[in-house]
């Protein structure tokens, strides 16, 4: 499978009063065409930033991209003129963004915030764009999407606010949509629609997904390979079974046992991590991890571990590396495969 998206050693700051916020340390992927990646981390991580940072729509000030590459179809993305990204930006990457109310315009009618990213992008006239914002909200599921395109944000619910979103972000047919936490302000069952709404797309536009999301459960069933994250750089990196099979790093351990059960074992209690991320202005010279693991040994009180592959596909940054499987207690349950997760996600 052709790389898409390769992320090289990137690094963004925050210049405050209070100093500097390391807020993307470092962190290097890929994404494959029509491949579903999956980053996951609490909040304050640098999920979010990250992909703002790839897309060039880190607000400067305070943002700003210290060092790095983005290499995007072979170029990168980090050495463009702001006109040559504007023409990448929404046609051939496109974003979802976690709250549709404050990501549309609540002065200008649906259709006009769709229709412009066709005519900027495809060169459509105002017509052919009216009518193919029509198609696009019927596809995304909008009932009487001929009249509700000239409909206001205001007028729509926060689960039909998103599919308008979603149908800004498929518009131009992009190669990459990054979805930020799309279904976090909606009920479970909008939820369960939402994310049925976005596997079905991209079966049909066959496009690359990543999924940002703080809830390791959610990716189960959706995403191909998963990427956790903690205080701006990655920790584990592995193919969706492998991780829940066999996790390798203690705050992915963690991230598990945090999870609702639905399996034999739903009557265990939950295990929560202790403590608190580091303060990213005075970034730990260590593991950023290390005051909250419970497998902490002298080393990673001054050493920051890179990421280092523990099997195929899989990469670890953790001195200690203990075994998910003594540890988590086979947390993917039945026969280790990631089954019961994908019931506590979707059942």
């Amino acid at each position: 499978m052709a790389r898409l998206l390769e992320v090289w050693r990137l690094e963004t700051r925050f210049y405050t009063q209070d100093g500097v916020v390391k807020a993307v340390n470092g962190s290097s992927f890929h994404v494959d065409e029509g491949e579903t990646l999956g980053i996951v981390g609490e909040s304050g991580s640098g999920k979010s930033v990250t992909m703002l940072s790839v897309m060039r729509l880190i607000p400067t000030p305070p943002g700003k991209i210290v060092g790095g590459e983005v290499l995007f179809a072979g170029q990168d993305l980090l050495k463009l003129k702001e006109s040559e990204m504007r023409r990448i930006r929404g046609n051939q990457i496109a974003m979802i963004f976690q709250d549709p109310m404050t990501s549309l315009n609540p002065v200008l009618r649906v259709g006009q915030q769709i229709a412009e990213a066709l005519q900027l992008h495809l060169g459509m006239t105002p017509a052919q764009a009216r009518q193919r914002t029509i198609e696009l909200l019927q596809m995304v599921g909008i009932p009487a999407a001929a009249e509700r395109v000239d409909h206001y944000p205001h007028q729509f619910s926060g689960g039909m606010r998103q599919r308008v979103m979603i149908a800004m972000g498929l518009s131009c047919r992009p190669k990459l949509l990054i979805a930020d936490e799309p279904t976090t302000a909606l009920d479970v069952t909008i939820q369960a629609q939402i994310v049925e709404l976005i596997k079905a797309l991209r079966e049909e536009i066959g496009m690359a997904i990543i999924w940002i999301t703080h809830d390791l459960a959610f990716l189960a069933g959706l995403a191909d390979r998963i990427l956790v994250m903690y205080a701006g750089q990655i920790v584990e990196e592995a193919p969706l079974h492998q991780l829940y099979k066999n996790p390798r790093h203690p705050y992915t351990i963690g991230l598990l046992q945090s999870i609702p059960r639905l399996d034999e074992r739903r009557r265990e209690k939950l295990q929560p991590i202790e403590g608190m991320p580091p303060d990213l202005v005075n970034y730990p010279k260590g593991c950023p991890f290390a005051a909250r693991c419970r497998f902490v040994i002298d080393r990673c009180w001054s050493e920051n571990p890179e990421l280092e592959s523990v099997g195929s596909q899989h990469a670890v940054a953790c001195w200690v590396k203990p075994e998910g499987k003594a540890h988590l207690r086979s947390v993917a349950g039945v026969g280790g495969d990631g089954e019961s997760l994908e019931r506590t996600a979707h059942g």
